[in-house]
C-alpha cells in the first residue's frame, strides 16, 4: 500500500468525516460514486462539495476517490488519460500488495473500477485501453500522466474548497504525458463493437456524453 503521511481532514465537518469512515476498503469508494448522479456541468468541485451534492464528473469523481483513500491511509494519487475526438478521463489509483488498482467515476460503464493486480501505472492504463471509444466506437485513449499526488495543492485546501479546482485540470494539461498510441499506428485501430457499445453507454446521461464532430476514419 502507497501511504499517506497522516489523513489530511482539512475542514470537513463532523459529519463528512463519520460518512468517509463508512468507506472500509476502495471499492466501498466505487460503489458510493456509482450510486450518485454524474454531473454534466462544466465545473470541478471539491470533495466537499461533492458530498454535499451528491453528484460528480469523472474529474469530481476522482478528486473525491483520492480524499476517501486519503482517509484509509493511501496517499491521494490520480492519472489523466488523454483521449482523442473523445472526453480525457482522470482516475484515482491507490496500491496493495505493490499492485495498482484504481477508484472513477464514468457515465459509461467500463471506465470505472480496477482491481489492484497491476504492476505497473502503465499495465493499469492498459486495461482501459480496449474499453475506452466514443459513442461511434473509435478507440480513443492516446497517453496518460505520471501519478499526481494531490498533497501538493493541500494549501489551496482543494478537498474542502468552494472554489472550482479548475487549476488542477490546468496542471494535468501542463504534466508530461506518455504516448500509448501514434496517430499514424492508430490508423489501424478497430471499432468497438456494437454490443460493447450497448453495454458501455447503458444508462449514460446524454448531456454528459462526448460529442464527436464526425466520424474518424483515420482515428487520429
Amino acid at each position: 500500500m502507497i501511504k499517506s503521511l497522516s489523513p489530511n481532514p482539512q475542514n470537513f465537518s463532523k459529519e463528512d468525516l463519520k460518512f468517509f469512515k463508512k468507506f472500509k476498503k476502495p471499492y466501498d469508494i466505487q460503489l458510493f460514486l456509482n450510486s450518485i448522479k454524474y454531473n454534466s456541468e462544466y465545473i470541478t468541485n471539491s470533495p466537499r462539495i461533492v458530498l454535499k451534492r451528491q453528484t460528480a464528473n469523472c474529474f469530481e469523481g476522482a478528486l473525491f476517490a483520492a480524499a476517501a483513500l486519503r482517509m484509509l491511509n493511501y496517499k491521494p494519487l490520480i492519472v489523466d488519460f488523454f483521449c482523442v475526438n473523445d472526453d480525457d478521463h482522470v482516475i484515482a489509483v491507490f496500491k496493495q500488495n505493490n499492485l495498482f488498482g484504481a477508484v472513477a467515476k464514468s457515465n459509461t460503464t467500463t471506465l470505472r473500477f480496477r482491481e489492484p493486480v497491476y504492476r505497473s501505472v502503465r499495465e493499469l492504463v492498459m486495461s482501459y485501453f480496449d474499453f475506452y471509444f466514443n459513442t461511434l466506437g473509435e478507440k480513443s485513449l492516446r497517453g496518460y500522466s505520471n501519478l499526481v499526488d494531490l498533497a501538493r495543492f493541500d494549501k489551496l485546501n482543494w478537498m474542502t474548497t468552494n472554489e472550482d479546482l479548475e487549476y488542477i485540470g490546468d496542471y494535468l494539461c501542463k504534466i508530461k504525458h506518455h504516448t500509448i498510441v501514434t496517430n499514424k499506428f492508430a490508423r489501424s485501430l478497430n471499432y468497438a463493437d456494437k454490443d460493447l457499445l450497448d453495454v458501455c453507454f447503458a444508462g449514460s446521461i446524454e448531456e454528459g456524453l462526448y460529442k464527436p464532430k464526425r466520424k474518424n476514419k483515420d482515428h487520429l
